[in-house]
């Protein structure tokens, strides 16, 4: 699959909304039936600059920066637990005209993905989680807590931004092997990472998150009937692989791929067999 000349084939439009007082951006390609792609913690619609091209010929492809990251406008106040961050997504998907969806999370975005498919299982056709947070995982049970504490929270919000350094060895470890980030990957990410503003947002998330985990973990059976492929990397640092076959288990119909020497971010390393994947599941 030749991704630069698919690339050079598809109109992406760059749109703005105004959600819950925020202006934000999102992109949409293509036509057909509608593909709602959902970013990670720290990514925005940059995570879809392979798949977008590929998958927009057969669905009408819709790629929100989620408020308060990307270039969409955060709010000091903003509610980043994980059911409002779904209820945002049904209005987003409310204003934006779509009816129903196939609706593809990536980690963070996965677990968004399966609240707002709780919520609202009727406008839910397939789910493609990859690799999602999940309540059976247990990577970063400590950092988490320790992060989003009142004593750490300052000195980490002042610093952060600033620790070019720190930022580049955390992306790197997203990676099963770093010799397949492609070139303009670390600065298209990084980039979004020097406000301040970025690293309020993620840690939000994580001040609620073992209580989001428990309500995932309670809402799931409202989902299990949906159609739901799985992709994850057996090197993932970030969401525990082992904690696939979990979840897969909570699903009656589920596929799970599984990538060998792959880590946390398959659309960005290996992006030609992660979209044949995701195409042949939606065909």
């Amino acid at each position: 699959m030749n991704l630069t000349s698919q690339q050079t084939s598809v109109l992406i439009e760059d749109l703005r909304m105004n959600l819950d007082g925020l202006s934000c951006r999102y992109q949409r390609a293509g036509a057909g039936p509608a593909l709602l792609l959902v970013h990670g913690l720290m990514g925005y619609s940059f995570s879809w600059r392979y798949a977008i091209p590929v998958l927009a010929p057969r669905s009408t492809v819709y790629a929100l920066d989620l408020p308060g990251t990307g270039l969409s406008e955060h709010s000091t106040d903003l509610d980043c637990s994980l059911a409002a961050s779904a209820k945002r997504l049904l209005r987003f998907m409310d204003q934006a005209g779509i009816v129903s969806c196939d609706l593809l999370g990536t980690s963070h975005g996965g677990a968004v993905a399966m609240m707002a498919a709780a919520l609202a299982p009727q406008r839910v056709r397939r789910l493609i989680l990859v690799a999602p947070a999940n309540p059976w995982s247990t990577h970063g049970r400590l950092l988490i807590p320790f992060l989003s504490s009142p004593v750490i929270t300052p000195a980490f919000l002042q610093l952060a931004p600033r620790l070019r350094i720190l930022q580049e060895f955390y992306f790197r470890r997203f990676f099963g092997d770093t010799r397949r980030s492609r070139p303009g990957a670390l600065e298209g990410y990084l980039d979004r990472l020097h406000t301040r503003s970025s690293f309020e947002y993620g840690l939000s998330v994580l001040r609620t998150w073992k209580r989001d985990m428990e309500e995932l973990q309670a809402a799931i059976p409202r989902i299990a009937h949906i159609p739901t492929l799985l992709i994850w990397g057996d090197r993932d640092g970030a969401v525990d692989p082992a904690s696939a076959y979990h979840l897969k288990a909570q699903f009656q119909n589920c596929r799970l791929l599984i990538l060998e020497g792959v880590g946390h971010l398959p659309y960005e390393e290996v992006p030609e067999e992660f979209n044949r994947a995701v195409a042949l599941f939606l065909s």
